[in-house]
């Protein structure tokens, strides 16, 4: 369930610094929202799929705790963040 290359690089691109730039939050928490997004629809058709469910869960928890040090450390790059990805509604 791993994202296409194309795709990461897509994400990268537009929430990165530079293209390379795959380690900064804002990167770290486009890419995880992009495969939590993909897991729920896998999750919407198959939903006995009880493993990957609880990895679902693991990744909005570690995204979750990414916020959560994007907002203490640099607030106004949060709100954009979250309204550009369209979270916290």
């Amino acid at each position: 369930m791993a994202l296409a290359k194309e795709s990461k690089q897509e994400v990268v691109q537009r929430f990165g610094l530079d293209p390379q730039d795959t380690g900064s939050t804002r990167v770290q928490v486009a890419l995880l929202t992009s495969r939590i997004n993909e897991l729920a629809a896998h999750l919407r058709e198959h939903k006995k799929d009880h493993h990957s469910r609880r990895g679902l869960l693991t990744m909005v928890g570690k995204r979750k705790r990414l916020l959560g040090y994007l907002e203490k450390t640099d607030y106004e790059a949060y709100k954009a963040l979250i309204a550009e990805l369209g979270l916290r509604r």
